[in-house]
C-alpha cells in the first residue's frame, strides 16, 4: 500500500481531545523507571524524547543539564510542553512532528526516550519508526523503550508487549542490551497496575 499522506493529521485528532483535560499517561512528572535510568547515567548527551506528550521527560534531560528535543504529533500537548519549559527556565526545542520522519527535525541524537510510543504503533509505523531511529541517533546511542507489558491484565488501552516484541522490532542493527519489568503510572483509568518493561536498546 502507498503511503497515506493524511494519516498524522488524524492521529492528532485522535489524541487531540485527550489534552482538552488530563490524559491518563499525563501524571505531571517523569515516569519513575525513566528517572531511575537517568540516575544510572543512561540518560547522556543529546536526549530526543520522541512522543513526548507534554515533555516530562525533555524536561528531566534538561533539568541534568543535558541537550534535549520533545516531538510530538499533537500540537496541543507541543503548546503544554513549550509552557512547562517556560515555567520551569528550562532550554527544550519542542517540535509538532511525525515520529516515522525524525529527520525532519534534522538532528542527531545519543539518546531517544520513548515512554508509551511503540506500544500504539502496528507493524508498518513500527518498522517505519524504527528505521528512524537508526537515522538519527548516533552509532553506540541508546534508546530507552518503556512499553506496557504482556504481564498487565486485560485488553484495555495499548496492546501488551512481550519481550519477544521487542527483540523483533529492534532486531536488524540494533542490541537488546536489557528488558527489565517495571511499572507505568498513570493519571487515571487503569484498575490494576500497569506492568511495563523497560527496554535499554544500542544501536549497532
Amino acid at each position: 500500500m502507498g503511503e497515506d499522506p493524511d494519516r498524522p493529521v488524524r492521529v492528532a485528532e485522535a489524541f487531540a481531545d485527550a489534552y482538552a483535560d488530563q490524559p491518563p499517561w499525563e501524571i505531571g512528572r517523569a515516569q519513575p523507571a525513566l528517572v531511575g535510568a537517568a540516575d544510572r547515567g543512561l540518560m547522556a548527551g543529546h536526549v530526543l524524547d520522541v512522543g513526548c506528550g507534554t515533555g516530562e521527560h525533555a524536561l528531566l534531560a534538561a533539568s541534568r543539564g543535558l541537550a534535549a528535543t520533545g516531538v510530538d504529533v499533537v500540537p496541543e500537548a507541543i503548546r503544554q510542553a513549550r509552557q512547562k519549559a517556560a515555567a520551569r527556565r528550562l532550554d527544550v526545542r519542542f517540535e509538532v512532528g511525525d515520529a516515522r520522519d525524525l529527520r525532519a527535525l534534522r538532528e542527531v541524537y545519543d539518546t531517544v526516550v520513548d515512554c508509551g510510543l511503540l506500544h500504539v504503533l502496528g507493524p508498518p509505523d513500527e518498522a517505519r519508526y524504527v528505521a528512524e531511529l537508526r537515522e538519527v541517533l548516533r552509532p553506540g546511542g541508546v534508546v530507552l523503550v518503556l512499553c506496557v507489558s504482556d504481564r498487565t491484565p486485560g485488553d484495555a488501552g495499548p496492546r501488551r508487549m512481550s519481550r519477544a516484541d521487542i527483540d523483533h522490532a529492534f532486531a536488524d542493527g540494533w542490541t537488546v542490551e536489557s528488558v527489565e519489568a517495571t511499572s507505568i503510572e498513570v493519571a487515571h483509568g487503569w484498575d490494576d497496575t500497569v506492568h511495563a518493561w523497560l527496554a535499554v536498546i544500542r544501536r549497532d
